[in-house]
């Protein structure tokens, strides 16, 4: 796989961006990302308290604010289309 993200990691992404858009989101961003906008608009909280709870478990702090942090930066982009 090209760049630094794994296989598994890459397809990971790209079914969370499916869910995002059959969600009537944006297609190129996660779920994660867009709980972020959320919470930090005043939209709702839930859905980003919800994803950071579960992701601290699995060891990531922040999930949701570094998941839009790397959307902003286009850090899923392949090198050439980065900023």
């Amino acid at each position: 796989m090209p760049g630094d993200l794994s296989y598994g990691k890459s397809v990971l992404i790209a079914l969370d961006q499916l869910l995002n858009a059959l969600a009537g989101g944006w297609p190129d961003e996660t779920v994660s990302s867009r709980a972020w906008r959320w919470h930090v608009a005043n939209v709702r909280h839930w859905p980003q308290r919800l994803l950071d709870r579960v992701a601290k478990i699995l060891g990531d702090k922040n999930h949701c604010r570094e998941s839009f942090e790397s959307e902003r930066l286009g850090r899923q982009l392949p090198p050439e289309a980065r900023h």
